[in-house]
């Protein structure tokens, strides 16, 4: 493994501290009693806003780490790796 940043990095960071928010949100408004329609509709938002994020950690993993796996001759273990990843996000 390699450390590094990600040119999204703070993107990604912030748009999960605001998806933590907005569970959180959820997570009252079904304490409350809220109507289930309006609770799911929110759970929808979060899942759009996961997703979201998702993709642009995607970008950024093609974007940055493909070139250090191929400078390092690692390109069969990067490309298994994804798709293990992708396997797993899909499901």
């Amino acid at each position: 493994m390699h450390n590094h940043m990600h040119a999204h990095q703070k993107q990604v960071v912030n748009r999960l501290a605001r998806i933590e928010g907005h569970v959180r949100a959820i997570k009252q408004m079904s304490a409350e009693g809220r109507d289930c329609p309006e609770v799911l509709l929110q759970i929808a938002a979060v899942r759009k806003a996961l997703d979201n994020t998702a993709k642009l950690i995607l970008k950024d993993h093609l974007e940055h780490c493909l070139i250090h796996a191929v400078n390092e001759g690692e390109q069969e273990k990067f490309l298994k790796n994804l798709q293990d990843a992708i396997d797993h996000y899909i499901r």
